[in-house]
């Protein structure tokens, strides 16, 4: 193990001391820490799609230190050690790519993943995890967008799928249809959330089958939206007024010279290229 390395592992160890460590450390669990790394993964996430390197290095550095957190509470309780973390990934990594580390070929990335699907099907039958299940290992605690996108893609392998596009937004519409109808009856909390609910299912497997992140396609859509209202109160502040001093209607047509803005100032698309022969 490298010397930097094992500098921070000693001080995470020298953290968690119960006579000389920092007393909020030391009072943490598996439970209490997990919230943070989420948070972490979420920060390195950002980072990247920002573009911003040393921004990176700095949330890489806490997204690991998350790792060496847990690692270091699994060492007191007895249960695995950090180096246990390194030889079993290292381990996973290996076995599960074969065409590198053996002879196996594969000629895509498309294969690869494939590949990759099927052998963690098999590792968690050969667990017998849960009865090995076709959904078994989609973590709870991953956002409800992901989930659904990954449970989408595991019934998928099995068969239990759109065969194309069409009957995806026919779902999408149906449950718009239902969620009216839930809208225009008496109204029930329960009933409106678990219609749309279905919604943004459907919307999941619209995503899955475009083979778009919805994540992503979500983070998107929310930068946008920050990013228009933003020239709104900006534009509305050059005229010493505010968004709450404006009617919907005066809103609306800001929003839309937002919109105009941001094209105009949007690079130029590349054509695409012709798929027929030259």
């Amino acid at each position: 193990m490298t010397a930097d390395m094992t500098r921070l592992l000693d001080i995470m160890a020298r953290l968690r001391d119960p006579a000389q460590g920092c007393p909020w450390d030391v009072e943490q669990s598996f439970a209490t820490i997990a919230p943070y790394t989420i948070e972490e993964a979420y920060e390195v996430a950002d980072a990247i799609e920002r573009g911003d390197m040393a921004a990176l290095k700095d949330e890489l550095g806490d997204l690991l230190l998350q790792v060496v957190f847990h690692a270091q509470m699994a060492r007191e309780a007895g249960h695995f050690t950090f180096a246990d973390v390194v030889e079993a990934i290292s381990d996973k990594m290996v076995r599960r790519h074969p065409h590198v580390f053996g002879k196996d070929r594969i000629a895509s990335a498309a294969a690869q993943t494939e590949a990759w699907e099927n052998r963690k099907a098999a590792e968690r039958a050969s667990a017998g995890a849960a009865g090995g299940g076709v959904l078994d290992g989609v973590a709870l605690a991953l956002p409800a967008l992901l989930r659904a996108t990954k449970l989408g893609k595991r019934a998928a392998r099995v068969g239990f799928d759109w065969p194309d596009l069409a009957p995806v937004l026919d779902k999408i519409e149906e449950e718009i249809a239902e969620l009216r109808a839930e809208l225009a009856g008496e109204t029930r909390p329960a009933g409106i959330e678990e219609e749309l609910g279905d919604l943004l299912f459907a919307c999941a497997n619209l995503a899955r089958k475009l083979d778009v992140d919805p994540e992503a396609a979500l983070r998107g859509a929310n930068a946008r939206f920050e990013r228009r209202f933003r020239w709104m109160e900006a534009q509305l502040g050059t005229r010493g007024l505010r968004p709450e001093q404006m009617t919907l209607d005066q809103l609306e047509a800001l929003w839309q010279e937002a919109k105009a803005d941001e094209q105009r100032r949007a690079p130029p698309v590349a054509p695409r290229k012709s798929s027929s022969a030259a």
